[in-house]
């Protein structure tokens, strides 16, 4: 986005902020999939970006390796799609959330398309390819406060609202070096807009109102290396994997208004650093469990200018568990070929102040198809985070999702 459509782009919001009527952003075109107060710092709530099947284990994916699911998070996992198979894999999901602090509760609900990806295979079992479309992070957030100056002489609304997100599209390439070890990189390319406002308005007329607005743009070309180390001892199949991205600079822009002035800068912004391993462990294709650990350096990347941690934000730990079962993969019932997935993630909050620790719960259940390669996943999560004496947000998020496999490269004899 050019510069001089930013500038004329935050006018026409300062114009609608100035309204003592309303505050929104209504102007804003992006699809959020939050709605958490707890977006309103940094750069929102981040996805973790494994598929439906995997979410419902907990997010575990680092250790995962399957031909039933295009796990993009392990960029070493392509290679475990079948040599003939073309994969499709796309979800849509549904959230309710309930907020609560000291000045009462509030209800919300929203939904999005969560990703789209795809997979493929270039050479027999040695080489695989992926690509898709997901989301990195989202901001969504609308609180408003009633308060009264010192002694009570004038009342006013104080408004916090944000919108936005950043997006990525990403290219992921995954060799099999020998039997037992796998190597892969994703590319992601990644893009968006962040804007969050602040007013305060009296409601005597004769006291000025007061915006602070500002609309962060940020894009940049990112990687991630993953390898997975694989065996299989008869009926028992173990995996070993790890992630890394390195510390990556952020080309931005930040355009900031305080009532009536204007301004723009460039202070730097970065990307952390992120590892982290997996293992998980098969039993006769029947049963499956796994664990992960990631961590996200947030308190050393720069934001604004300064190192993540002079404006409050600390190191990202997350820890996944999760298993799936089902009864009989080849069997004649069709609840025997049902898989059924549970799993947890407790994972600390980026931003130091929340202090509690977000944890996850996990359900859910894959359906297989008769006739095609598919399954439709379900997953039902739900996530405390916060803690009672401040705001505690609590939410259950539906995830819809169908895993599509074809033989698109089978050569049919006549």
């Amino acid at each position: 986005m050019k510069i001089e459509k930013k500038i004329a782009r935050l006018i026409g919001l300062w114009m609608v902020l100035l309204s003592p009527f309303t505050f929104h952003l209504s102007p804003l075109s992006a699809q959020n999939m939050t709605s958490s107060p707890y977006s309103r710092y940094a750069y929102g709530d981040l996805n973790e970006n494994v598929p439906t099947a995997y979410r419902a284990m907990g997010g575990v994916g680092i250790g995962m390796r399957s031909n039933r699911a295009i796990n993009s998070a392990q960029p070493a996992s392509f290679t475990a799609c079948d040599s003939l198979t073309f994969m499709f894999d796309l979800a849509a999901s549904v959230n309710w959330s309930r907020y609560r602090d000291a000045g009462g509760m509030k209800n919300k609900a929203n939904g999005n398309l969560e990703y789209v990806t795809m997979q493929f295979p270039l050479y027999k079992r040695w080489v695989a390819m992926s690509l898709g479309l997901q989301p990195y992070s989202s901001v969504g957030y609308n609180i408003q406060l009633r308060d009264s100056t010192a002694g009570g002489d004038y009342d006013y609304t104080l408004a916090y609202v944000g919108e936005g997100n950043i997006s990525q599209v990403y290219g992921g390439l995954s060799v099999n070096v020998c039997n037992w070890l796998a190597l892969g990189a994703n590319v992601y390319y990644m893009w968006g807009d962040l804007e969050r406002a602040r007013s305060v308005v009296f409601d005597d007329a004769t006291i000025n109102t007061t915006i602070q607005y500002e609309m962060l743009h940020v894009s940049n070309v990112r990687l991630r290396y993953g390898a997975q180390f694989f065996h299989t001892f008869g009926d028992h199949s173990f995996n070993l994997g790890a992630i890394y991205e390195n510390r990556m600079k952020l080309h931005s822009d930040l355009l900031q208004l305080d009532t009536d002035t204007l301004s723009l800068s460039n202070t730097g912004w970065e990307l952390p650093m992120v590892w982290g391993v997996g293992a998980s462990y098969t039993w006769d294709n029947r049963l499956t469990v796994a664990f992960d650990f990631e961590r996200q350096c947030m308190a050393a990347a720069l934001y604004n200018g300064a190192p993540g941690s002079a404006s409050g934000l600390q190191d990202r730990n997350r820890y996944a568990f999760g298993a799936e079962y089902r009864h009989n993969p080849q069997g004649r019932k069709y609840v025997e070929r049902v898989m059924w997935r549970a799993g947890v993630n407790v994972q600390d909050e980026y931003l130091a102040s929340i202090g509690a620790k977000r944890v996850t719960a996990s359900l859910g259940v894959g359906f297989p198809l008769y006739t095609i390669g598919t399954v439709i996943n379900t997953t039902l999560e739900y996530t405390h985070r916060g803690n009672a004496a401040g705001l505690e947000d609590n939410s259950l998020r539906l995830t819809i999702g169908a895993s599509i496999a074809e033989n698109w490269f089978f050569k049919r004899r006549l």
